[in-house]
């Protein structure tokens, strides 16, 4: 079958929730993807930062078909045998005390607010039914009802009404607006949810000292503070976290002015190099301990294969130093982007990012069509990405790239840009 015929059945048989580029894949090897005619291309999405390790890592695979030859799902009716080390490993790795086990991000993100919801309740001692959650203005953390309920875009949100009330949003980096809301009525406030930076709202990156404003805020009138690392989580912007500020490993690193320590942290994505649904929400005691028995749960979620995986997905980021090569990377990418910018001030407004997770954004506005023809003309010079908002492309190749890799990448974006601009 062609690319054409593989598109036209997606047309006609699926629903119409995305917007993709017309390239049809079926194969990928490390930084590379591969189409349906065999063209070779450059993976500049990650799967929006799924695949950190790159495409079918073998590692990753190896172990996959191993655990899914023995044992895939139980349930949590029992016990198996991969649960238990891996909730030891991954605790002892991000330094928590304990982990509830999900699938897809948004179940984690979900999960997150039940439990800060239950410890505001039981433990900080809010009326029922009058837990607030404060959000940030242009977020992103899934699509569930719930959610998009917080949600800032219309196209998220439109005709998916009645909303699920509970949440309250204030600008994204701006600590004092934060401040006086948490101020405001604190008594009812049962936590603070950020993403360290937003990447589909464009790759905004606070100021430095944003997150340990947002922890000191929470601190200081009994909040938790809740870091959604889904996508910039797992050595993405050349950090293990985030939140670790510039460390290459967890919180329990030695460099503890770096690190600002979420109070719930919501992982995903990467957590299973792309390979298979594995989220994760991390607290300690005081707080994850408000779940009991029948309380929340998943029939997936904990289960085998997931485990396994995530374990060699995460061994492979530490092993491979992916951290430190998205750190180093991330510098050159930006370096050659600004020469872009500097070169092309007509077509291009500014570079920003952090580690491998970075956006050039376009000078159009965000209901033109620049950015998605430059990103058409990239897939015919072979590099993927894909525009975000309108009028920004977000780059974010796998963490194994190589330097050499990734300057041609950069000789790609630079040839298609400089066409664009003479046109």
């Amino acid at each position: 079958m062609t690319s054409d015929a593989y598109i036209d059945l997606e047309d006609r048989h699926g629903a119409h929730n995305y917007h993709p580029l017309p390239v049809v894949l079926s194969e990928g090897r490390g930084v590379y993807l591969y189409d349906v005619e065999g063209r070779q291309y450059f993976d500049f999405l990650s799967a929006y930062s799924a695949v950190n390790q790159g495409h079918c890592h073998p590692r990753i695979v190896d172990r996959l078909q191993e655990q899914a030859a023995r044992l895939t799902l139980t349930s949590r009716a029992f016990y198996n045998d991969q649960l238990g080390p891996y909730e030891h490993y991954l605790t002892e790795y991000f330094a928590f005390d304990k982990v509830l086990p999900m699938n897809t991000g948004a179940e984690a993100v979900e999960t997150a607010i039940k439990i800060c919801r239950k410890w505001g309740y039981e433990v900080k001692g809010i009326p029922t039914d009058g837990a607030r959650i404060i959000v940030c203005g242009q977020n992103f953390h899934g699509r569930t009802t719930t959610i998009i309920s917080f949600s800032s875009d219309p196209n998220a949100k439109g005709n998916f009404g009645p909303y699920t009330p509970g949440f309250e949003s204030v600008p994204y980096g701006d600590v004092e607006a934060l401040r006086a809301k948490l101020a405001g009525d604190p008594a009812t406030i049962a936590g603070v949810l950020v993403e360290p930076i937003q990447g589909e709202a464009g790759v905004f990156v606070p100021d430095d000292g944003y997150l340990p404003a947002v922890a000191a805020a929470c601190r200081e009138h009994n909040v938790l503070f809740i870091a959604d690392e889904i996508q910039t989580g797992i050595g993405r912007t050349g950090a293990l976290l985030r939140v670790c500020g510039d460390c290459d490993c967890a919180g329990h690193c030695e460099r503890q002015a770096t690190y600002t320590r979420p109070d719930v942290l919501i992982l995903g994505k990467a957590l299973s190099g792309g390979t298979y649904p594995v989220s994760a929400v991390l607290a300690d005691d005081a707080v994850m301990n408000v779940i009991g028995p029948g309380q929340h749960g998943s029939t997936f979620g904990g289960n085998p294969v997931a485990c396994a995986v995530a374990t060699e997905a995460l061994e492979i980021v530490r092993d491979e130093k992916l951290t430190q090569n998205a750190r180093r990377l991330g510098v050159i990418f930006r370096e050659r982007m600004q020469e872009l910018v500097d070169h092309y001030p007509d077509t291009l407004t500014l570079v920003r990012g952090k580690g491998l997770l970075n956006a050039l954004v376009i000078n159009d506005s965000e209901e033109g069509k620049t950015a998605w023809n430059l990103c058409l003309a990239l897939a015919d010079r072979g590099l993927l990405a894909k525009p975000t908002h309108g009028n920004i492309i977000r780059f974010a190749p796998p963490l194994v790239i190589t330097e050499p890799e990734l300057r041609e990448a950069c000789d790609i974006i630079g040839a298609v840009v400089g066409e664009l601009a003479a046109a």
